[in-house]
């Protein structure tokens, strides 16, 4: 008779994947609104944030950055945050990957890590959307000082991340 191990072992499995942000990406990038895409001229910047259509970015993740090799004043960030802020679900300032970094570490801070107090813990990879690195380190550093375990991969095929001493018991 055939035994599924892995259905009846105790392992917790936290999909990280999970966590993704919910609203889709949209982006603002200053250097279309600068003077020959090099320098912020206020009274054409203004205007030109002022003419914006903003409510494009309707329940979305707006990431707000320059992608010239141009100097931006703080205040800039400012105005299009002002302009925005009544239709984007969420504004950053960086890029999409950097977003990704702080939304996840941001969730796994709020995550009570003595629910998962004494368990196994499988850290799934190889979703279908790419969770950073950042995470399955945010995450292992969140565990570790609650748990027995912390595997990474699937059920089935794990690599051993951290395994609590004996003299813990």
């Amino acid at each position: 008779m055939l035994v599924n191990k892995v259905a009846n072992s105790r392992l917790v499995t936290l999909k990280l994947e999970d966590y993704w942000p919910a609203a889709p990406f949209a982006v603002f990038d200053l250097k279309d609104h600068l003077f020959m895409e090099l320098i912020l001229k206020e009274k054409d910047f203004r205007e030109a944030v002022g003419a914006h259509d903003f409510s494009q970015y309707r329940d979305k993740i707006l990431l707000v950055y320059c992608s010239a090799d141009a100097i931006i004043p703080a205040w800039a960030y400012m105005l299009v945050a002002a302009a925005a802020s009544p239709f984007a679900a969420d504004i950053y300032q960086g890029t999409e990957e950097e977003y990704l970094r702080a939304h996840f570490h941001r969730a796994i801070a709020g995550l009570d890590a003595q629910a998962f107090e004494g368990e196994r813990v499988v850290i799934k990879g190889c979703g279908e959307k790419a969770v950073p690195a950042s995470a399955y380190l945010d995450i292992t550093a969140k565990l570790r000082p609650v748990v027995k375990s912390i595997m990474y991969g699937e059920p089935c095929s794990t690599v051993p991340v951290y395994k609590e001493p004996m003299a813990r018991k």
